[in-house]
């Protein structure tokens, strides 16, 4: 029986976007509420974080060094050795709106969401952003996108609205082509996922204290049981790329459920004995 054991106790309001930078050794994760980048060396343990001027969501490593992340405000470049932050591509996603999940995809495009900050009452978008840095709207009508991450061959994107409790797949020649992959069960929803090389998708289950591992024909194969409520994306991430990384959030609780869930908001980590799909750092 897998179990996973915390590797960072940041306790984020709402931790998000986790992503393996290996010319650094390092795995990066934002508390978006704390408008706070986290990062830790695995093969040290050493951890530590960088305040931010906006709120920022997911990136993807750069291959000039530091992230591509997405943020309230548009994108920005953040210097990983210092903390600087440099609003690259201002956007406006809209009035209360603000960035959420993305991904790095195998050609080296940015996908990344914009969702509205009140629970996703109103449908955000999605964006790409291109190897030469140039964004536009791709998708409409999502209200919470999470799950971000496209397929080895490029052919499929699994996008999932955690207000339906529904992972799609969508035909990435077509996205207005897509299907039913899977749905969560009881009171959870989908959240942020990551792809394995065997082209499994994990996906953290917001509300339902599990991390699930779906078959490419959308059935469930494994489910690793974890010791808080929300967990909220997850990033494989290591030398080898066969650790599970796991972020959490206490947002929403109750203080008498924070208190029976202490580690809520903390990293977490476990091997599940197969390695992350390798994503390639974004050119631009």
């Amino acid at each position: 029986m897998t179990e996973a054991r915390v590797v960072a106790q940041t306790f984020d309001k709402l931790g998000e976007g986790p992503l393996w930078a290996a010319a650094e050794g390092r795995l990066y994760w934002f508390d978006i509420k704390g408008a706070r980048l986290n990062w830790l060396r695995p093969d040290t343990a050493e951890c530590g974080a960088w305040p931010l001027p906006a709120r920022a969501s997911c990136a993807a490593p750069r291959a000039a060094g530091g992230l591509l992340a997405a943020t309230e405000r548009g994108l920005a470049f953040i210097d990983t050795a210092t903390g600087g932050f440099d609003l690259r591509q201002p956007m406006d996603l809209g009035q209360g709106f603000r960035s959420n999940d993305g991904k790095i995809a195998p050609d080296g495009r940015f996908w990344w969401s914009a969702m509205d900050d009140n629970g996703g009452e109103r449908p955000g978008r999605i964006y790409v952003t291109d190897a030469d840095g140039f964004t536009e709207p791709v998708l409409d009508g999502i209200h919470i996108a999470n799950a971000i991450s496209v397929t080895d061959d490029g052919r499929t994107l699994y996008l999932a609205d955690s207000k339906l409790g529904t992972i799609f797949a969508y035909d990435t020649a077509d996205l207005g082509t897509r299907r039913v992959f899977a749905r969560s069960e009881g009171e959870g929803a989908p959240d942020g996922a990551a792809l394995d090389a065997e082209g499994f998708l994990w996906n953290a289950e917001w509300g339902a204290w599990r991390v699930v591992r779906y078959a490419p024909d959308g059935s469930i194969d494994r489910i690793v049981e974890l010791p808080v409520q929300q967990p909220s994306c997850c990033a494989f991430g290591g030398a080898d790329l066969a650790t599970l990384y796991v972020t959490s959030a206490w947002e929403g609780l109750t203080d008498a459920q924070r208190a029976a869930q202490p580690l809520a908001g903390c990293l977490f980590a476990f091997e599940p004995g197969v390695r992350g799909q390798p994503l390639p750092a974004f050119a631009a």
